[in-house]
């Protein structure tokens, strides 16, 4: 790390430890979550893993790997609290969010564990701020028991093609509507807004669609409210892919690229609307 005032050395009475020398790294895929004040971060030997929820009906997660950072040391078994990401994100960002060419802000966070605050330590042009964020018990988190298992059906499309119908779609609509299916449509977007109904199809062949596995037709509506945020992921990714379980229940996976050409994923879990019967579909 090319700090001037050194923080303790790693590992040194912390339960977690980690430095990047990029923190906009981080913070970039923080924003891609930041749609609630409060995070619950989990961190392991893998990684971390920063989860988002809202009214029990839609959950984002961030996954960080540990081969992303430089140093990465997690002290036990797992180590969890919660924080507050609005508060997060303007100290990963105190420096400005746009570094002049060639500079970025280094970062080493260390936490001490439960009851303690996080600690970031952040260098730019040799200045060194030292933050204390408060940190709170997490609380039980949402389990969609969403797992590859249960997978119905599940398509990987190029981001672009998905920022696009997010374009042309008619927003003003309350819910998306989702059509999974073997045949055709195979993918099917839906809006049902002030200016009436709008469809937007993807052939299983199209150039955008990357891998097409739907097993039996599925046609779900959810509310646009819970999906708009995950259009922050999207905005980002390079790829999405879309699965759906034999409930409704969405998955919306992005793959993004950092500016050094590492991977992260962003997932959103999204619950149907319960309030469609199946006759309106």
């Amino acid at each position: 790390m090319p700090f001037s005032a050194q923080p303790p050395a790693s590992g040194e009475g912390y339960a977690l430890s980690a430095s990047l020398d990029n923190a906009r790294h981080l913070s970039s895929l923080l924003r891609a979550v930041h749609f609630q004040d409060h995070a619950t971060f989990l961190a392991t030997a893998s990684g971390l893993r920063v989860t988002v929820e809202d009214a029990k009906c839609i959950q984002a997660n961030a996954f960080i790997q540990a081969e992303i950072f430089q140093e990465f040391s997690v002290q036990e078994e797992s180590v969890m609290f919660r924080i507050s990401l609005s508060v997060l994100l303007d100290c990963l960002t105190i420096f400005g969010t746009s570094s002049l060419p060639g500079t970025s802000t280094a970062l080493r966070m260390c936490y001490r564990g439960y009851g303690y605050p996080l600690m970031l330590f952040l260098e730019e042009g040799g200045v060194v701020t030292v933050c204390k964020i408060s940190t709170q018990e997490p609380d039980e988190l949402l389990d969609f028991d969403f797992c590859s298992t249960k997978v119905v059906n599940k398509i990987i499309l190029q981001s672009e093609g998905l920022r696009e119908a997010f374009a042309e779609l008619d927003m003003t609509s309350e819910v998306l509507q989702i059509t999974m299916s073997p045949d055709k449509p195979y993918f099917r977007l839906s809006t049902f807004g002030n200016a009436g109904s709008a469809h937007l199809d993807y052939p299983r062949d199209s150039d955008l669609m990357e891998a097409f596995h739907c097993t039996q037709t599925q046609t779900n509506r959810y509310k646009i409210s819970l999906l708009k945020p995950s259009t922050k992921a999207l905005a980002l990714s390079c790829k999405v892919s879309i699965r759906t379980d034999a409930q409704g229940f969405l998955s919306l996976q992005y793959m993004i690229r950092n500016e050094d050409g590492q991977i992260c994923f962003v997932e959103y879990y999204c619950c149907p609307d319960e309030n469609i019967t199946e006759a309106e579909l």
